[in-house]
């Protein structure tokens, strides 16, 4: 069965995530994404938010930019997360807009390199292990949490260029695919990532209903130079879609709301109590 969870973009409020979040938890949705996007609503904060106004629902991160933050303490702050609130934080990784990380003067010269380093010292951080390391950018000397998460947390990566893919592959529990994701550029990203028994693929997929959806889709289409409008129209029609995804390769499938979506919390239930129903 396919999991299906929704997005609340970081174009709104923050002060609007716990209601949004509280409407997922009580509408029985499954995951509940947030995106960390220079310079809106920081990830880990607006996570912990959503966690702690919740009981059930799973609240993913997509994406951590590595350049932003030393790997110690992304350690430290994930920790935190699982274990006040178990396995429902799930944390992705990735390069982050390139512009963006050279506007806070954190542009990696290898972005490549330093995803593989950030990837495994978090890994084995999490783990409990102690570690140091010498690499091109990430450097620990006999770093060890303190407080490591009872069982060691799955971390995702998030990309779209086949290295990345691979890499995610490789060295990530999961691999995070974005919403310029069709069924068809789907199959070939499987190609690349190559998932092993237990790699979870979650492809987030513009959505939106209504009399005006697809005139809201075609503007964030154009905003963002996607390759597809996405699904659009009543809860039937875009199941349909979450069913082709599905038959690509997607494990999981996150509806994303156009920017100018008039209902956050509209759009959540409307996930959860209308589409999740024909998904199977």
């Amino acid at each position: 069965m396919t999991d299906l969870g929704a997005i609340f973009l970081p174009q709104n409020p923050p002060e609007r995530l716990p209601d949004a979040a509280r409407a997922a938890d009580e509408a029985g949705l499954e995951q509940l994404w947030l995106w960390e996007d220079s310079f809106l609503a920081g990830g880990i904060s607006a996570a912990s938010a959503a966690l702690a106004v919740t009981t059930r629902l799973k609240v993913g991160i997509g994406i951590l930019p590595v350049p932003f933050r030393n790997v110690a303490v992304t350690a430290m702050e994930v920790a935190t997360l699982h274990r006040m609130f178990g396995d429902r934080p799930i944390v992705g990784l990735g390069h982050g807009v390139q512009e963006w990380m050279g506007q806070v003067g954190a542009r990696a010269a290898s972005p490549m390199t330093l995803l593989r380093e950030y990837t495994t010292a978090l890994k084995s951080l999490l783990s409990g292990e102690p570690v140091t390391t010498e690499g091109r950018f990430v450097r620990l000397d006999d770093v060890k949490l303190d407080w490591p998460p009872a069982t060691t947390p799955r971390v995702f990566i998030g990309g779209t260029g086949p290295k990345t893919l691979r890499l995610a592959g490789e060295l990530a529990d999961g691999t995070i695919l974005t919403g310029s994701t069709t069924p068809d550029t789907l199959r070939e990203a499987r190609t690349h990532i190559q998932p092993p028994e237990g790699h979870e693929v979650v492809v987030f997929m513009p959505a939106a209903t209504g009399p005006d959806a697809v005139d809201r889709l075609a503007r964030d289409r154009e905003k963002y130079g996607a390759p597809w409008l996405g699904a659009h129209g009543d809860a039937a029609d875009i199941a349909a879609v979450v069913e082709q995804m599905a038959a690509a390769g997607a494990d999981t499938v996150i509806l994303q709301p156009t920017l100018d979506e008039p209902s956050p919390e509209g759009f959540i239930r409307f996930v959860a109590e209308e589409v999740r129903p024909l998904v199977k």
